[in-house]
């Protein structure tokens, strides 16, 4: 493995650090709906564990209402009952075959600990960065200890890691502020 390959795969895990924190975010409540939100809500389907959008169709009908329409007709009350008993503090209603999930307004105090919560998974993402900042000059060392690559390229192959990885702790500060900005928005 060269001080290339080291670079490229560095950088390439480390943007899929920041795919899985955007990931993340999109689970975090705000004011707004967003069926995005559900996915993480497991029903259970003929013995086994699925996610809703596995057996409902998930939408949005307005700014503030999440739409579940099940494919089948027995899958209503369960659809319902895990949307219910899920942390989200959600409260499902059923209208016939479809079920509506209103969100209701989120109070200043719970906003403030959605904020801690961004917080938290943004400190998450910047140490997972760093670390693998960490194992890819661990491998530079290693190749200069083999006597595969000179001290002035691991100086320079550091630097630029170090480039790769602010680049990146930037991206994720940014994706923290958009995100407690959209939370804090009433």
């Amino acid at each position: 493995m060269t001080i290339a390959d080291i670079k490229k795969s560095t950088e390439s895990k480390m943007d899929l650090s920041i795919t899985a924190f955007k990931n993340n975010l999109t689970k975090i409540r705000t004011g707004r709906a967003n069926p995005a939100l559900l996915d993480a809500v497991q029903v259970d389907y003929y013995g086994s564990s699925v996610p809703i959008s596995q057996v409902a169709n998930v939408a949005l009908l307005d700014a503030r209402t999440i739409s579940v329409q099940p494919w089948e007709k027995g899958m209503g009350a369960k659809i319902e009952k895990a949307i219910r008993e899920s942390d989200l503090g959600l409260n499902p209603a059923s209208m016939g075959d479809l079920i509506r999930v209103p969100m209701p307004p989120m109070s200043e105090e719970r906003r403030k600990e959605m904020t801690k919560l961004v917080r938290t998974e943004g400190e998450n993402a910047k140490i997972a960065v760093r670390n693998l900042r960490r194992d890819a000059n661990e491998a530079v060392k290693k190749l200069v200890k083999d006597k595969q690559a000179s001290e002035d390229d691991q100086k320079r192959s550091e630097a630029d890691i170090q480039k790769v990885t602010d680049r990146h702790v930037a991206e994720i500060d940014t994706l923290v502020a958009g995100k407690e900005q959209e939370i804090m928005a009433v």
